[in-house]
This record gives C-alpha cells, sequence and structure tokens, in this order.
C-alpha cells in the first residue's frame, strides 16, 4: 500500500464520548463546521485540556483524539 492511500483513510476521534470519523489532517474548526456547530458559541475541551481559541486554527485531528464540544445554551 501507498502512503497515499494512508493519508486518506478516515480517522476516529471520540466526540462528546461518541466515535467520529474524518478526513486526516482536520483542522478543528473544519471539524466544528462538519458537525454543525457554530464556533462562537462553543468551547473545546481537547485531549484533556481547554483549548483556548487562539490556537483552534493550528489544531490538526489526529487518530484517537478526544474532544469534548459544549454548546452555550441562552434561556430566560
Amino acid at each position: 500500500m501507498s502512503s497515499s492511500s494512508e493519508a486518506t483513510r478516515p480517522i476516529t476521534l471520540s466526540v462528546n464520548g461518541e466515535p467520529h470519523q474524518c478526513a486526516p489532517n482536520l483542522y478543528l474548526p473544519d471539524l466544528l463546521q462538519q458537525l454543525g456547530m457554530n464556533p462562537r458559541l462553543v468551547a473545546v475541551e481537547y485531549n484533556g485540556e481547554i483549548l483556548h481559541r487562539q490556537f483552534w486554527e493550528a489544531t490538526i485531528m489526529q487518530e484517537g483524539d478526544r474532544l469534548e464540544i459544549v454548546t452555550i445554551v441562552g434561556g430566560g
């Protein structure tokens, strides 16, 4: 098998405790978009650490990553 086929095979992450497949080398903002989440209204824990928004653009998803994504909900 060539390395190019390895690079296109989906990877598996844990998102809020559920398995989720995505393309390799996917950046966090792109994953949030795929999940239908508004990045302005969520907080992200990445592999057990709160990930500050300033690092989202540089965070690339890798096999086995664990994310907990919390959505901000308004009410009254």
